[in-house]
């Protein structure tokens, strides 16, 4: 039997495929489980140091996979806050998480499937991607799973609402021209710019690469300027004192490729 989420790991990449096809990768409690726990090991995974994630098959994630809810079921408060999180501690650590996620996202990212792709660093679509917050289509609101924090942050809070008020689909063209995708292209050309972007991270030092999604992370919730810059001013310094920041600077001196060693 195939594994709900297949693992893949290879030269400091770990490739993450969401694999119930048959479902468009909907989150039942098995495969939110096993996102969940993934993105959790790898706070204190040093030799990973980049994430690909994609869904098998035609879609992203369509979201939570409500053929797994039993209707007329009563479930307590208790127990329904516990599913939340269950679901939603996948996007925390996903930010959490000291590797940049690179998302590939194809066919439908609905609800939590959406959320998962905003919380990526970057997203690539093909161009049937279509991407929206669908609880409030079945009577919940629009605003789930951090999406509400991380789309008027990406693309301004009139077209946040735009989305989160109606859960309109929005299209790869779209999300393209908002910024809110890196590339438009067919999947194959995505996975090799998946691989691409990878790469280049990985010609960077451990700690800067860390380091730099940190800072981003941070720097959508600071007060000011002055605050960014002095966390940036402490990054910096912190990776002078690194053997690798030596190395980085004698390759590019000598004008060679660096070889860094995480120390």
């Amino acid at each position: 039997m195939p594994n709900i989420l297949d693992i893949q790991e290879s030269g400091g990449v770990l490739r993450l495929t969401m694999n119930r096809p048959e479902r468009l990768n909907a989150l039942n409690s098995a495969l939110a489980t096993a996102l969940r726990e993934c993105f959790q090991g790898l706070y204190r995974r040093n030799d990973i140091r980049v994430v690909i994630l994609q869904g098998a098959g035609a879609s992203f994630c369509a979201g939570l996979d409500l053929k797994e809810q039993q209707p007329g079921k009563e479930v307590g408060t208790s127990d329904m806050l516990a599913v939340q999180y269950s679901i939603r501690d996948i996007m925390l650590a996903m930010r959490r998480c000291p590797q940049p996620v690179i998302s590939i996202v194809q066919g439908a990212a609905s609800g939590g499937g959406f959320a998962l792709a905003l919380a990526s660093d970057i997203r690539l679509a093909t161009p049937d991607a279509r991407m929206n917050a669908s609880f409030l289509r079945i009577g919940l609101t629009g605003c789930d799973m951090g999406v509400s924090y991380f789309l008027p942050r990406m693309v301004g809070s009139s077209v946040a609402a735009q989305y989160l008020l109606t859960g309109r689909f929005m299209d790869a063209a779209r999300a393209h021209a908002l910024g809110l995708v890196s590339t438009v292209a067919p999947l194959s050309e995505l996975q090799q710019e998946a691989q691409a972007l990878a790469e280049d991270m990985l010609r960077t030092t451990p700690l800067g690469l860390r380091l730099t999604k940190e800072a981003l992370g941070l720097s959508l919730d600071m007060g000011s300027l002055e605050a960014v810059m002095a966390m940036e001013d402490r990054q910096q310094v912190l990776c002078t004192q690194t053997e690798d920041f030596q190395e980085g600077l004698q390759a590019f001196l000598q004008k060679r490729s660096p070889h860094y060693t995480g120390r």
